[in-house]
């Protein structure tokens, strides 16, 4: 054999044995996010609150327990999160919102959240619905299509189509 091929098969062999370590550590972390997604089903409720601000902020900035800052692993203590400072019936808490809807919490309004523990799942408006922000970006093109419209709109004439 020559010395490429030889290469070649050891390559071959850590790619392989790379893959399927990969595979069971995927397999472990998506039972064990089953697991997790279980436990705040379980302990969800709904509440009625009004938000007063929101911010990402590091943990220790945040407001939050001692005891929630002592159980996060170290390496996560300084990156920032979705912080939510809400009013829940005479006391002011902070908590923690959930990346997919911290866009769409509108701020000092009243809001019927569904919360487990400090962490904040889902939001509905409690007075009127809740308006979504678009996050979809606009590529060049559309942007100068829509320039071009607004100003034969502001001159008068009749768009091109």
């Amino acid at each position: 054999m020559q010395t490429w091929q030889i290469v070649m098969i050891v390559i071959m062999v850590v790619l392989i044995a790379a893959i399927i370590v990969l595979y069971f550590l995927g397999r472990k972390a998506q039972k064990k996010q089953a697991e997790q997604q279980e436990q705040l089903d379980a302990m969800k409720q709904t509440v009625s609150m009004l938000i007063i601000d929101k911010k990402r902020m590091k943990l220790k900035d945040a407001g939050l327990p001692q005891m929630v800052i002592d159980q996060t692993p170290k390496y996560l203590r300084g990156s920032k999160l979705p912080i939510v400072k809400a009013k829940v019936g005479p006391q002011i808490m902070s908590f923690i919102s959930d990346e997919k809807i911290f866009e769409d919490i509108p701020v000092k309004k009243e809001v019927k959240a569904t919360i487990s523990g400090l962490y904040i799942t889902s939001v509905k408006g409690l007075h009127g619905n809740i308006q979504t922000k678009e996050t979809g970006k606009k590529n060049w093109r559309t942007k100068f299509r829509e320039k071009v419209e607004a100003l034969q709109e502001k001159a008068g004439a009749k768009p091109l189509k």
